[in-house]
């Protein structure tokens, strides 16, 4: 799953190079913490958030998959 949500926030940012994902895994849930250029925070956000809902929508249905709680934070 990690690999996949790199893969989509590094094809949407001009500077794929200063893209972090930390994966805390907890005991029901599995927390990503995103973190990209200040720059780049825009286009991976979106208008009114849409890109980003549509990036959770994304990795929430291929947890669901699996049977995993997955929660994407943008910092």
């Amino acid at each position: 799953m990690k690999e996949i949500l790199e893969s989509i926030i590094k094809n949407l940012v001009s500077n794929p190079e200063a893209v972090q994902i930390n994966e805390m895994q907890g005991q029901t849930a599995i927390v990503y913490e995103v973190k990209v250029a200040e720059e780049d925070m825009g286009k991976v956000i979106g208008r009114q958030g849409r890109v980003a809902q549509a990036i959770r929508t994304i990795v929430k249905a291929i947890a669901s998959k699996e049977q995993k709680r997955v929660t994407i934070e943008f910092i």
